[in-house]
């Protein structure tokens, strides 16, 4: 786009509206929301129907976390848990 960067995951403030997320990081929002608390990246991923025995099947889905986190649609606790944001 002419020598901006599109950012396929927009900050939470660009946009309150979920519905400018890809369909799987609105269903990863939507996990950690039903969940009611902090979650690991494990029980996300079981619930995607993700093999959490292997490390590397959940490296992918932490990276996609982590980036809702640091665009406000998630938080990342010190300990590694995420939760949602009100």
């Amino acid at each position: 786009m002419a020598g901006r960067a599109v950012l396929l995951i927009p900050h939470r403030g660009e946009t309150g509206d979920e519905a400018a997320l890809p369909a799987d990081y609105r269903r990863i929002l939507a996990i950690v929301r039903a969940a009611g608390g902090a979650v690991q990246v494990k029980l996300v991923g079981e619930e995607l129907g993700l093999e959490v025995g292997v490390r590397g099947k959940l490296e992918p889905l932490q990276a996609k976390m982590t980036k809702l986190a640091d665009r406000g649609w998630l938080h990342k606790r010190p300990d590694g848990k995420f939760t949602a944001r009100l």
